[in-house]
């Protein structure tokens, strides 16, 4: 019989464990992301949204400066940083105890943000992917590493993806990852299955219902389905019709193992996840 530990990271130095899911709030500074893009580029709305984030209840704010959606625009590492330092200090100074993660697959920016600003969580959709420093360098930094699987890139990821058994491509991604990450002696990692990342309609739903399968792993599983067009598409809604949908399919994942919700609404989340967490404990 083999023996099953407890899922935990460690963050700010401290053990974290997840005994209740946590909600990481959803900060765009990007002018193109599919819902909120071009929302967040001054002081005062930047500031506001972290206020929200924070009153709402979530455990972390996830900062990102490159749009990641279908088809999106590839900007340069020195764009993608200047838009971070600027949102960064204006944060770190009127929230210091928040704790931040960092949406980048740049190593050099990984760098930046955790050495100077006291970035807690680095969040990388192509888990290494994209810039092969990237897994040396986490190993340097040993901060928590959100890796995200994710089949080619933003530009590319949804011109026909195809899978002959999805569950199982995605294990074995992130099997290789892990030991890879795990020679350099990292382990503080969590995994993101990237619903919408390089997947059609039945590819989400189906990981989704068969998520449960990833927990062989025993990692943190984080899963980002907040308002994402596998929910509006088929409902044929836009994205700011998704709410409920997105609650719905988060009921749904928390019941099948995940661990972090990373949403745009975070008191809906955090709603969500009391109700599941009594839900499992009543008796």
């Amino acid at each position: 019989m083999s023996i099953q530990f407890e899922k935990t990271i460690n963050l700010k130095g401290k053990l974290y464990t997840f005994d209740q899911a946590m909600v990481m709030g959803i900060l765009n500074i990007t002018p193109d992301s599919f819902y909120d893009g071009g929302k967040y580029n001054i002081k005062s709305d930047v500031l506001s949204r972290c206020e929200q984030v924070l009153t709402e209840g979530a455990d972390v704010i996830d900062i990102g400066a490159y749009s990641s959606r279908p088809g999106a625009k590839h900007i340069s590492e020195e764009d993608e940083i200047d838009r971070l330092l600027q949102s960064l200090d204006w944060i770190k100074k009127e929230f210091p105890d928040a704790i931040i993660s960092v949406d980048t697959f740049r190593s050099g920016i990984a760098k930046r943000v955790v050495e100077d600003y006291g970035v807690d969580i680095i969040n990388d959709i192509s888990a290494g992917e994209m810039d092969k420093n990237m897994f040396e360098t986490i190993s340097k930094l040993k901060v928590p590493y959100i890796m995200m699987h994710m089949k080619g890139t933003p530009q590319n990821m949804q011109n026909e993806p195809n899978y002959t058994n999805l569950i199982q491509e995605i294990s074995n991604y992130f099997s290789a990852k892990i030991r890879e990450l795990s020679l350099l002696g990292h382990n503080d990692i969590i995994i993101d299955p990237g619903f919408g990342f390089g997947k059609n309609l039945d590819h989400n739903y189906t990981l989704l219902r068969e998520m449960k399968q990833l927990q062989l792993f025993n990692l943190p599983l984080l899963v980002g389905l907040s308002r994402k067009s596998m929910i509006y598409k088929f409902l044929e809604l836009d994205s700011t019709g998704a709410l409920n949908g997105t609650t719905s399919l988060n009921t749904i994942a928390l019941l099948n193992g995940a661990n972090i919700l990373r949403v745009h609404d975070v008191k809906e989340g955090v709603e969500c996840v009391k109700l599941v967490r009594q839900l499992l404990k009543a008796k």
